[in-house]
Formats: C-alpha cells, structure tokens, sequence
C-alpha cells in the first residue's frame, strides 16, 4: 500500500528510468518537473520544441542539458506529431503535454498512424495524497468521458486498476460513488453501481474488489460506513473512487486540490502508453508526481 508521495517517488527510482517524449517542451514548469525527475534518475528526456528556447530556460533553471536529446522543431503541432511517434514507435515509454493546447495533442494521439488509441475508452486517473486520509487513493474520471454509461465506467475501472497495479497495489478496492447509499431507480448512478458491483462478482471485472453505491463519506470513512450499517470491505478503505459523472468528478478533483490541501497527480489512461497530460494551473509538484505515475505505469 502506497501511504504518500514520497513512497512512490521511491518506487518509480527502484524500477529505473523511463524515456519520456516531451511535446513542445519549452515551458518553465514543465522542464522544472522534467529536471528533477531526470536528476532523480526517474527518466531520460526527449526534448521536442524549440531548442534555442529550450536552451535559455534550461540554462536560466541550472538544468544540465548536454546529455538531453533535443529534438528542434519550432512548430508546434509538428512537435507534438513527432513526439507522439516517438512514443507510438517505441522510442520513448511515456508522452507529456508541454507548450500546447490539449486539443492538438488529443489529435495527435488519436491519429491512426501515429496515435496511441486502443480498444478501450481513453480516460483521466488523478492520484491524491491528502492529510486526512490513511493512503494515496484515486479519482476517475474528472476530465475525459462527460456522461459515461454502463460499459464505459466499466472501462474506466479497468484503466484505473492497471495503474493500480503498477502502483503495487494488487487488489484495489473501488468504490462507486453516487449521492445516496442504496439504489434508487431515479438515480442512474446508484443503479450503474450497483451493476458494476455484480459485475465484479461475476467475473467480469478483475483485478480489484468493486462495491457500491457509496456516498463519499462512506467510501473514505470507517465510522460513517459503520454509522449507516455499511458492511463492505470497501467502506471506508477505498483505492479508487469511481465518480459518476464528468462534473462530480471533477468538483471533488478542485475541492481536494485547492481546499484540502492536496498533494496530486494526474495521467491520461486508456492509451498504449501513458500520457502526462497536466493543467497550466498544476504546480510543479503536480507536473513531478504526474512524471512518477507514468514511469511506474509505464
């Protein structure tokens, strides 16, 4: 069980360091995360972008370069393009989002010849380290899939779990998230985990132990899961909290990152390789602990 941050940090250094293509790389954040994972020995950087750019920042943050592969190009769709293949190509295990919009990288990673789709649904795991809690634990889907049905929440688990896994968690438990504890009919989340739940059971999702629905108090709290008279093994413990929708997502991913003192992560699953794809409002920390998650998952 990983209790924090710093637990991950070490692991993702056991397990050595992972190539990372930087798209559009010239971003004073991003290189900053991208030094101290390189001088923590946690990876080994492609910097795709502008060199000259690249070059100043490097040289005004005191982050050696000379044994940095850069790859010189001004344009920046084109930069994302030729990061992308780096990664799709296998020249690089992990692709992080730099100077560019989301959108052109979600293009270029959804492109038929160069892209990184697969079969499954392509969604966003955020990692929380938080006072209040007892280990680190996860939020899905905040940022992605807006309304997902049944069989995509049951993807959405699926891509959570992996990274679970490669957190050296080996049997998360999940708890769906809804506003009330027992199903309702009128309240399409108490009955999709419900489903989900029963799907658990039977086989079809693996890897993890998956109840609900749970309100959040229950999901995170021993004694209130006790209070209500919630017997599971997930009440209380739970690795993942599998949100409902897009929007309830992501309030709880804002509420924890700026009212509760948060320390966060965030990465793009679902794809063949890990995606680091944080906001401009992310701090450093943020952009490093995104760095850990993708070189353990990847």
């Amino acid at each position: 069980m990983a209790k924090n941050f710093e637990s991950l940090f070490k692991l993702a250094q056991e397990k050595g360091p992972k190539k990372i293509a930087v798209a559009v790389a010239q971003d004073e954040d991003v290189l900053g995360a991208i030094k101290l994972a390189y001088e923590k020995g946690i990876v080994e950087p492609i910097l795709v972008g502008d060199k000259e750019i690249i070059e100043k920042l490097a040289k005004e943050m005191s982050f050696d370069i000379s044994k940095v592969e850069i790859v010189d190009e001004k344009d920046g769709v084109e930069a994302t393009r030729k990061a992308t293949a780096m990664v799709s190509g296998g020249k690089a295990q992990v692709l992080m989002k730099g100077l560019i919009d989301t959108s052109v990288i979600m293009k270029a990673v959804l492109d038929k010849e160069i892209g990184l789709r697969t079969d499954s649904v392509i969604s966003h795991v955020a990692v929380f380290d938080v006072p209040t809690y007892h280990k680190v634990f996860m939020v899905t889907d905040a940022a992605m899939i807006i309304a997902p049905d049944l069989e995509q929440k049951k993807k959405i688990i699926d891509n959570a779990v992996k990274l679970a896994h490669a957190l050296d968690i080996a049997e998360p438990k999940v708890a769906v998230l809804a506003a009330k504890e027992k199903v309702s009919p009128k309240m399409e989340a108490t009955v999709h985990a419900k489903e989900l739940a029963d799907m658990n059971k039977a086989g079809e999702i693996t890897g993890c132990i998956v109840d609900g629905p749970f309100a959040l108090d229950n999901a995170v709290s021993k004694e209130s899961a006790r209070i209500k008279g919630i017997d599971s093994v997930v009440a209380g413990d739970a690795d993942i909290l599998l949100a409902p929708d897009i929007e309830a997502g992501n309030v709880l991913y804002k509420a924890l990152s700026f009212l509760a003192n948060a320390k966060s992560a965030g990465l793009i699953v679902g794809t063949s390789k890990p995606i680091v794809l944080t906001s401009r409002a992310d701090n450093e920390e943020a952009k490093l602990n995104s760095i850990v998650l993708a070189t353990l998952m990847a």
